[in-house]
């Protein structure tokens, strides 16, 4: 699928967003995911090109970052924590149950294309292991049984709603567009905060405490 001279020039709408064109990169990468499904050489040429870049400099931005799939990724890219809290309360069984299940590793994606898998170092919602994340949107809570009932799900195109977030599961080339600065107007859908996340703050108020008072912020001299 080749890139459009209107991911061009969307590419262009994302630099003008910036003081420094090279701040740009991440969001244009996520975009020409976005338009292939994972970032291709012609992707990485195609940023390189309007950000006056080596392809080199592009290339290892593009491998450093995990978000960038370098290979197709399924329509549903799903991701299993395995870091230390989610692998205690089940992740690592969630993942070996998945690879069984689908018949693919980490970073595979199944034959017919719906479905990518990797394992996540932390999905940063530790307080809802073991998480499953699938186009980075949340699953918390997760069993082996309950994730292989969500993949199958996807598979069939009929994903559950998100735990917490969007009330419904856009595709993974539908998030890379959303993380590309194009919003889709499900950002304030769903549930935000759950009552797990809230703990913290609400014994905070039931104790009365209060956060201290801002220093004063220096003077600072005209010039």
């Amino acid at each position: 699928m080749a890139l459009s001279e209107h991911t061009r020039l969307e590419l262009r709408e994302i630099i003008a967003r910036y003081p420094q064109p090279r701040s740009a990169l991440l969001p244009m990468l996520h975009l020409v995911q976005s338009e292939e499904g994972y970032v291709t050489s012609e992707g990485i040429t195609l940023c390189a090109e309007e950000l006056g870049l080596t392809q080199a400099e592009v290339g290892a931005v593009a491998t450093f970052y995990t978000m960038y799939r370098r290979k197709p990724a399924g329509t549903y890219h799903v991701g299993v924590c395995t870091n230390t809290l989610c692998a205690v309360l089940g992740g690592d069984a969630i993942l070996s149950g998945l690879k069984d299940h689908l018949g693919i590793g980490h970073n595979e994606t199944t034959e017919d294309g719906r479905l990518s898998l990797e394992h996540i170092e932390c999905n940063a919602a530790c307080d809802y292991a073991p998480v499953v994340m699938v186009n980075w949107e949340f699953y918390d809570n997760q069993t082996p049984g309950s994730a292989r009932d969500l993949v199958d799900a996807c598979r069939e195109g009929n994903p559950p709603p998100p735990t917490r977030g969007a009330s419904s599961l856009c595709t993974f080339r539908e998030m890379s567009r959303v993380l590309a600065g194009f919003p889709d107007g499900r950002g304030s859908e769903g549930v935000q905060a759950g009552a797990p996340t809230l703990v913290g703050l609400e014994i905070a108020k039931s104790r009365g405490d209060v956060a201290p008072p801002m220093p004063d912020a220096p003077a600072t001299s005209e010039r």
